[in-house]
C-alpha cells in the first residue's frame, strides 16, 4: 500500500483536517477478525446470544473499530511506523446487522503541534450513523524532519 507524503515539521497547524474515510464491516469480516485476534466472544458473531444479553444485534469488536479508525491517521502520517501512540475510549457499540452490515465514519483533525518535538496530536471522530462510538481517540504522530 502506498502512503501519502508525510506531513512535515512547520507545515502542520492545529485545526488542519486530515481527511475522512468510511469503513464497512459485515458479519464475515467480524468472523475473520475473531479468528485473527483470538476474540471469539459470541456477541461478535451469534445474533441470538448477543440479543439475549441485551445488545441490539451482533456488535463489532471494539479493537476492530479502533484499528479500522486508526487507518486514517496511519495513512496521513505516512505509515504505521510514524504513529507514536494511539488511544481511545470505547463508548458505544457498532451493531452489525446480517446482510447489510454497518458503516463506520472516521474523520480527523490536528489538535496540537509541537514543532520542537516534531510531533502532532490528531483527534479522530468515529461515528456509526449519528452515534459517536469512540471517545478521546487521540494519536501522536512523528512529523517528517523531526529530530
Amino acid at each position: 500500500m502506498s502512503h501519502a507524503q508525510r506531513p512535515a515539521v512547520g507545515s502542520v497547524a492545529a485545526g488542519d483536517e486530515i481527511g475522512s474515510m468510511t469503513v464497512h464491516v459485515d458479519r464475515a469480516r467480524l468472523v475473520e477478525y475473531a479468528g485473527a485476534s483470538g476474540d471469539r466472544n459470541p456477541i461478535h458473531w451469534d445474533e441470538r446470544f448477543a440479543t439475549s444479553v441485551g445488545l441490539p444485534d451482533v456488535i463489532a469488536h471494539g479493537m476492530f473499530t479502533m484499528g479500522a479508525a486508526g487507518e486514517l491517521v496511519s495513512r496521513w502520517a505516512g505509515g504505521a511506523p510514524h504513529v507514536r501512540s494511539y488511544s481511545c475510549r470505547f463508548i458505544k457499540p457498532v451493531p452489525v446487522p446480517h446482510g447489510s452490515g454497518a458503516d463506520v465514519e472516521v474523520s480527523g483533525v490536528v489538535k496540537s503541534v509541537d514543532d520542537a518535538a516534531g510531533e502532532a496530536v490528531v483527534e479522530l471522530t468515529v461515528r456509526h450513523g449519528e452515534v459517536k462510538v469512540l471517545g478521546k481517540a487521540l494519536a501522536r504522530v512523528a512529523l517528517d524532519g523531526a529530530a
